[in-house]
């Protein structure tokens, strides 16, 4: 019908059609479903229609030419470019959009909404601009109704006059010195983190940075906040391309840790690095703060089930002969658990590996002088981080940033420990360095016990991915950052720290799903399922890899895709005569 219709006779059909429905039941509404209506030089398409006005909104989407967006060349020039450009439009309209929200009749009637989002500027789905500068929006609406009798009237007021009001306000004014700002401080971001491996650098926090967070619940910048002052000792320079020279805090590769005194700033660190991983927007105070791509918190976590792990690097020789070449359990504690992340972490990849003591397990961090002549080492299987710390690095150059306050024997495998002192950092490395030598340990000292033991490639089983749950045949849905639900299984989610948006929980949901569905072919190793994921975004966009329709998914790194499959509690994996 788009090739002898008239815009002005597609925008009247779809008020007729919504008007036609007036007074009848809720179902009606779901004639509008696959329709596509003309609205302007807007293109509206309904992907989901809502069972009833109480049920999860409509989902609408809508697609904007370039001669109408009217985005500057430079503003989808590159992938970066456009991810940032779709998230200042984003929030333009996510502002837009909270002046118009009402109800006009029962339950989600009139709600009119985008998906909200954070400090950190995500690949999302909800806005997506390509590579010719069109636009694709998608929105939830709520089409009205009293009790379950269509509001067909208030429907063509919300759609034919109401959305195209806030649309226009959008692209008729846009602010383009302010997507300037945006975009240019994203590719300062991506150019910077470019950077570290060159300089030798795990991460770069520039001076002036603000750190701490109004409270564990606001991610904004806490205000009146120390801002980040860097000592000579730890500054290095780095290149943005809009910012110019930058002067920050650069921490080195290697083994670095972060001491001081409780409350003075040393996990608050550790969590600006572990949130480097993603570009900020503007006035975050952490949007010149990066980190390397592979970095990963590491924690334990008492409870967590784990499937065929390699643990012999850390834990070996368990009584009775147990072996620990392919390890399961479905209690794992905070030691085995946190030995399981880190060989999980590796196998997807990692680079650098973030730890904070207060959140590991003591017993897989140290065991001091004392404890090993009490326990001699034959009797003791695991090995701690503190023997293989330095063995991650020189051999498989992985470096470690740890948060330490009681445990003095990292000191002796250190490359540079910085103190915070009422947020500021210093440089003791050489202070740390006497100290050590002062006070050796009384035996041999931290060591690897042996080679580190390469692990054998782990292949996930299809028939572990059943996202079937009682009369459903597919059930996956997120509860925040918390939990990812697949079928009858629940999958805790609420310690991976890196999970910033309760957007990626429902990306990872729909790579389960799409495992389901023959990603997963019991042939390719977890990581190359990962390198999968991974080259089908690049290659087309987020739309691949998830769930066709919806607006409020946001792109998950690998690390955290793993870390989701790796705690599904029905996975198996597949294995050969070589196991």
């Amino acid at each position: 019908c788009l090739m002898w219709k008239s815009m002005a006779e597609l925008q009247a059909d779809l008020g007729r059609d919504v008007e036609r429905f007036d007074g009848r039941p809720y179902g009606f509404y779901k004639e509008l479903r696959g329709r596509t209506y003309v609205l302007g030089l807007y293109r509206l398409n309904f992907d989901h229609i809502q069972g009833d006005p109480f049920a999860s909104p409509s989902r609408l989407r809508i697609d904007i030419p370039a001669n109408r967006a009217k985005l500057p060349d430079w503003s989808y020039a590159g992938a970066d470019t456009r991810r940032a450009s779709a998230d200042f439009v984003h929030r333009v309209l996510l502002r837009q959009l909270s002046s118009v929200r009402g109800r006009l009749g029962s339950g989600k009637s009139g709600l009119l909404e985008i998906m909200t989002v954070g400090q950190q500027v995500l690949e999302r789905t909800a806005v997506l601009v390509s590579t010719d500068g069109a636009l694709r929006v998608r929105l939830s609406v709520g089409l009205p109704a009293a009790g379950r009798r269509i509001l067909g009237r208030a429907a063509s007021e919300l759609l034919t006059r109401c959305l195209p009001v806030v649309l226009n306000s959008v692209f008729d004014e846009l602010d383009i010195l302010g997507l300037q700002h945006h975009v240019h401080c994203v590719e300062d971001q991506v150019v910077l983190r470019q950077q570290l491996n060159e300089n030798g650098l795990v991460a770069f926090l520039t001076q002036g940075s603000v750190l701490p967070r109004r409270s564990g619940a606001d991610d904004r910048p806490m205000d009146e906040a120390i801002p980040l002052d860097v000592p000579e000792a730890l500054a290095c320079e780095l290149d943005a391309p809009h910012a110019g020279r930058l002067r920050g805090l650069g921490i080195r590769t290697g083994v670095t840790l972060i001491v001081g005194g409780g409350y003075h700033g040393k996990s608050t660190l550790l969590s600006v690095l572990a949130n480097g991983v993603y570009d900020h927007i503007p006035g975050d105070g952490r949007s010149r703060c990066v980190a390397t791509a592979g970095a990963v918190s590491i924690r334990a976590e008492d409870g967590r089930s784990v499937r065929g792990v390699d643990l012999r690097p850390f834990i070996n020789a368990l009584p009775l002969g147990r072996k620990t070449d392919w390890f399961d359990t479905d209690d794992a504690s905070g030691s085995t658990s946190q030995a399981a992340a880190i060989i999980e972490s590796l196998e997807a990849g990692a680079t650098a590996l973030l730890v904070d003591e207060d959140t590991a397990a003591t017993n897989f961090m140290i065991r001091d002088a004392r404890m090993r002549r009490l326990v001699p080492s034959e009797k003791e299987p695991i090995t701690p981080y503190l023997d293989r710390v330095r063995q991650l690095w020189e051999e498989k150059q992985v470096s470690s940033i740890l948060v330490v306050g009681g445990a003095g024997d990292y000191l002796d495998v250190a490359d540079t420990v910085i103190q915070m002192d009422e947020y500021r950092p210093k440089d003791v490395t050489s202070q740390a360095g006497e100290i050590a030598r002062e006070l050796p340990p009384k035996d041999s000292g931290p060591q690897a016990p042996g080679a580190w033991l390469e692990s054998k490639p782990r292949r996930p089983d299809p028939r572990s991915f059943d996202p079937s749950r009682g009369r459903k045949q597919e059930r996956v849905r997120s509860v925040k950052t918390r939990a990812i639900e697949f079928g009858s299984d629940e999958i805790d989610v609420s310690l991976l720290s890196q999970l910033v948006d309760a957007a990626q929980c429902r990306m990872i949901g729909d790579v389960l799903l799409q495992c389901s569905r023959g990603l997963c072919d019991g042939k390719k190793s977890m990581s190359e399922l990962l390198d999968r994921i991974d080259a089908e975004i690049e290659k087309n966009n987020l739309d691949t890899i998830t769930d066709r329709g919806f607006g409020d998914r946001a792109r998950a790194r690998r690390f955290e895709i793993a870390a989701a499959l790796n705690r599904l509690r029905s996975l198996r994996l597949v294995r050969t005569e070589s196991d």
